[in-house]
């Protein structure tokens, strides 16, 4: 008998819900991470602004886009370059540029008190059903919003990097998140190519950086104990279960 799809899973199937209003996201510090989903957001047809403080930012953004792009023309993804730079404009003002946003992915510093002080800018910039999205690796959903007058509509939405290339988006609501929203969300990372996933309760790494960890606290184990060395331990995994896990996860795996 086959599986009910979860609300999330519908949502992502879903064509009438897939990002379908949003036209123009707001890219919120434009480092590893924000030049990452610059060029992502590009690429699959949306115009982008793009904001941070640093005197350099402007141009470091247009050469990280300018080094990723032919990566992501070898992929198929040619929308950017046919149709121009128009669509990446930059603002060093946030307030600038986020007005008239449809989404903001923010990729700012892993600080809690940077990032609370930042969504509380962007909460009152926006009107209140503009989805507000951290890539925080490890920070809580709960604390980000804490000072936001609109909570519902923030997020964690955390991309393995690069996310102009790896499919992970880990979509993570907090405590005055809406259902409206992380659905919303999940729906606008699958519309644009991601692979989102729901962390159901907060928690510190949220899913895949603890699947690693738990590998990597075993790897050193084995090490340690003298039944391997480092170089064996690798080849273990990259010549064996990790081909496997790749297209099937450990779940899948096991059950075959």
């Amino acid at each position: 008998m086959r599986r009910k799809p979860t609300k999330a899973e519908q949502a992502m199937d879903d064509p009438s819900t897939r990002g379908k209003t949003v036209k123009r996201v707001a890219v919120v510090a434009t480092g590893v991470i924000g030049a990452s989903w610059a060029a992502h957001f590009l690429a699959h047809g949306l115009n982008v602004v793009a904001t941070d403080p640093a005197p350099d930012a402007e141009e470091r953004l247009h050469a990280d886009v300018d080094a990723i792009w032919p990566t992501l023309e070898r992929l198929g993804l040619a929308g950017f370059a046919s149709r121009g730079r128009g669509r990446l404009r930059f603002e060093r003002d946030l307030e600038t540029a986020v007005e008239g946003a449809d989404f903001v992915q923010e990729n700012g510093p892993e600080r809690e008190d940077f990032k609370i002080d930042l969504f509380k800018r962007l909460d009152a910039a926006l009107p209140p059903e503009v989805i507000l999205s951290s890539s925080s690796s490890g920070l809580s959903t709960t604390r980000i919003q804490s000072e936001c007058v609109h909570p519902e509509r923030v997020v964690v939405a955390h991309p393995f990097n690069p996310p102009h290339l790896i499919p992970l988006v880990e979509v993570v609501g907090g405590r005055h998140t809406s259902e409206d929203t992380v659905l919303a969300a999940i729906a606008f990372y699958a519309g644009i190519g991601k692979h989102p996933i729901r962390v159901r309760h907060e928690i510190k790494g949220h899913i895949a950086n603890r699947l690693q960890a738990a590998l990597w606290r075993e790897a050193f184990h084995l090490v340690e104990l003298g039944v391997a060395s480092v170089e064996d331990v690798d080849t273990a995994i990259a010549e064996g279960p990790g081909l496997r896990w790749s297209v099937m996860g450990p779940f899948l795996n096991l059950h075959l």
